[in-house]
C-alpha cells in the first residue's frame, strides 16, 4: 500500500512500537476506552471521512500518521502527568523525521495532535478534534455506566 507509505514506516518503527507497548502497558487494567491501534484506526477511518466531505486536500497518508500519533504520549502523562496532547506532540517531532513529509506535511500534523483536545480547532486540527471524540464506541462499552464523560458528551448512538 504506497499511498500509506508513510504511515507503514511509522507503524513498523522501533521507537513507536516500544511506546505502543508502553501504553498497553499503563492500561493492562483500565476498563474504560484505551489508547491502542484500534482507536487510532478508528480516528483515522472518520477523520478521512471527514476531510472528503469537507473537500480538503489531506492525503490519506497524512491522516493515518496523524492517528497513529495522537496519542501515542499517553504512557507518559500515566508516568508524570503530562498532557498527553503535549507528550505526543513532543515524541512525534522526531519520529515525523524519520518520514518522507515536508516541513508544511510536519506542521500540520503536529498542530493536528497539540490540539486534539481543543473545542476551539479549526481547519484540519477541527476535523481531528471531532474524529477523536466520536471515534469513541460509548454505546458498546461494558463500563460506560462507569465513565466520566457527560451523557451529552458520550457517543451513544452510530454517527460515523
Amino acid at each position: 500500500m504506497d499511498h500509506l507509505r508513510n504511515t507503514n514506516q511509522l507503524l513498523h518503527n522501533n521507537s513507536y512500537q516500544t511506546y505502543l507497548e508502553k501504553i498497553r502497558r499503563c492500561e493492562a487494567q483500565r476498563k474504560f476506552c484505551r489508547h491502542n491501534v484500534s482507536h487510532f484506526l478508528a480516528v483515522a477511518r472518520i477523520a478521512t471521512i471527514k476531510v472528503t466531505e469537507s473537500e480538503l486536500r489531506i492525503s490519506r497518508d497524512l491522516i493515518y500518521t496523524t492517528a497513529l500519533l495522537h496519542d501515542i504520549g499517553r504512557f507518559v502523562q500515566y508516568e508524570n502527568k503530562t498532557p498527553h496532547e503535549i507528550a505526543s506532540h513532543a515524541l512525534a517531532i522526531p519520529l515525523l523525521d524519520t518520514l518522507d513529509y515536508s516541513e508544511a506535511e510536519k506542521s500540520t500534523i503536529l498542530a493536528a495532535i497539540l490540539n486534539h483536545r481543543n473545542p476551539t480547532a479549526q481547519g484540519f486540527s477541527r476535523i481531528f478534534y471531532e474524529s477523536d471524540k466520536i471515534s469513541r464506541e460509548c454505546f458498546a462499552c461494558p463500563a460506560e455506566k462507569e465513565c466520566d464523560w457527560s451523557k451529552q458528551k458520550k457517543n451513544l448512538e452510530i454517527s460515523y
